[in-house]
């Protein structure tokens, strides 16, 4: 078994699993459902597409950095009829950072991997509006299951909050319970299909666990890339 890392960080972060009509909720950390949709898309598969190899895997996330908690309202106009659509109530993780990890065959998780690093569609961090605001792979590990790879990964939080948590107390890992374990908690975010017609998910159990804060590694430098720089901006 393989497990693949991804970190989850950006201005705003959005992970609905019950989200309905004009409200948009999210959950305070990613959604399995989010996060292997963000994997679909980046080998580029149709929503139509069958989801029973990727919501196998066995799901985990760290919480590094939990954010703040924002609403925004916002409105539209129907594309045909013009007309004012309704009021939408939206919240959102705002300065987040996660890390999320998929365990499963070495294959799979190695071919995902290679997704991530080539994406077909660009990844959004739950919603399209939402995009990353740093590379997303921090590599696939085939020595360790998938606790212990979230134990070791080094903490993805910015520096003035590892400089302010360090008293306060460790991290929170949530897991996919095993068969027999008693979950904590359900969360309805197992996808079954992300056909638009009918999305469909079913319910997953969750256990935590707390985590000390891993050591950080070296300063990551500033990233060269410039997103801009195709729309041709002096």
């Amino acid at each position: 078994m393989s497990v693949l890392l991804l970190r989850l960080a950006g201005p705003l972060q959005a992970w609905g699993s019950a989200a309905r009509f004009v409200r948009r909720t999210t959950e305070n950390a990613p959604t399995k459902s989010g996060v292997l949709g963000l994997l679909a898309a980046a080998e580029g598969r149709p929503r139509e597409a069958d989801l029973s190899d990727l919501a196998a895997l066995r799901y985990g996330v760290r919480v590094d950095q939990p954010g703040t908690r924002t609403r925004d309202f916002q409105t539209a106009h129907h594309f045909v009829s013009g007309k004012s659509m309704p009021l939408s109530e939206r919240f959102y993780l705002a300065d987040a950072v996660f890390v999320a990890a998929v365990e499963g065959d070495r294959d799979d998780i190695h071919r995902l991997h290679a997704a991530v690093q080539e994406p077909v569609y660009l990844p959004y961090l739950g919603r399209r509006s939402c995009p990353p605001a740093a590379p997303l792979d921090l590599g696939v590990r085939d020595d360790v299951d998938l606790v212990g790879a979230l134990e070791q990964a080094p903490w993805q939080a910015s520096p003035w909050y590892r400089a302010r948590t360090r008293t306060q107390g460790g991290l929170t890992l949530l897991v996919d319970s095993l068969p027999g374990e008693t979950p904590e908690l359900s969360l309805r975010d197992e996808p079954l299909s992300f056909d638009p017609r009918h999305r469909r998910y079913g319910l997953r159990g969750i256990s935590s666990r707390p985590v000390t804060a891993p050591d950080p590694g070296p300063a990551r430098q500033p990233y060269d890339h410039d997103p801009t720089s195709v729309l041709g901006i002096a």
